[in-house]
């Protein structure tokens, strides 16, 4: 009797892990994902970028399983699963570069992961400077695409192109900078990443 039961559990849980799986579209190495980050920071982004999307992390496959490469509260490697359970409601959008199947080969894909490997462990970046120092989240999706494929996706911007009118963005700007704003400073944001042409929505 208790040899059935494992069975049945063990039939239940593996039924379960491919119902999950099922729900995923058909991924590829160098997806980008995007989700509206629960942080205390992710309303200050939306406001000033007008984006619903204030996170984005790069996929890469390990052993069968799926990652996301992103820079939280450091540079990391978050399993897929836990990084949707993580967002607002768990939602979630998926983009592909349009010419994936040429571009990322194995050899260019090896070049990426090498990449964000240099990167690994690295501070989350406050202040969003333009530097290799610490890394934010889209910063770390731009330079690995740039440096591994020579791509860039999204537009460069400077800080003082977005809207830092709303209180909840003043707010954030004050604890990071004080009265000495970096206007002139260059970001690449989740919003000009998710509105490349060069990007097609898979899911």
């Amino acid at each position: 009797m208790r040899g059935i039961f494992l069975i049945f559990i063990a039939a239940f849980l593996s039924a379960t892990c491919n119902a999950e799986r099922s729900t995923l579209p058909r991924l590829q190495e160098g997806d980008l994902i995007f989700q509206t980050s629960r942080s205390s920071q992710s309303q200050a982004i939306q406001l000033a970028t007008k984006s619903k999307y204030s996170h984005v992390g790069i996929l890469f496959a390990q052993n069968g399983k799926w990652y996301v490469h992103e820079a939280a509260a450091r540079v990391q490697v978050t399993p897929l699963q836990q990084w949707i359970e993580r967002g607002e409601a768990g939602h979630y959008v998926i983009k592909r570069l349009k010419n994936a199947e040429t571009v990322l080969t194995a050899k260019t894909l090896a070049r990426m992961k090498m990449e964000s490997g240099r990167f690994a462990g690295k501070a989350y970046d406050l202040a969003f400077a333009w530097s290799d120092e610490k890394l934010y989240c889209s910063e770390l999706v731009w330079k690995i695409y740039q440096r591994g494929t020579g791509i860039e996706i999204g537009k460069l911007q400077k800080l003082g192109e977005f809207d830092l009118s709303h209180a909840a963005v003043k707010t954030k700007l004050r604890e990071r900078y004080g009265q000495h704003i970096p206007v002139n400073e260059t970001v690449i944001s989740p919003a000009a990443i998710f509105a490349s042409e060069q990007l097609e929505t898979v899911e």
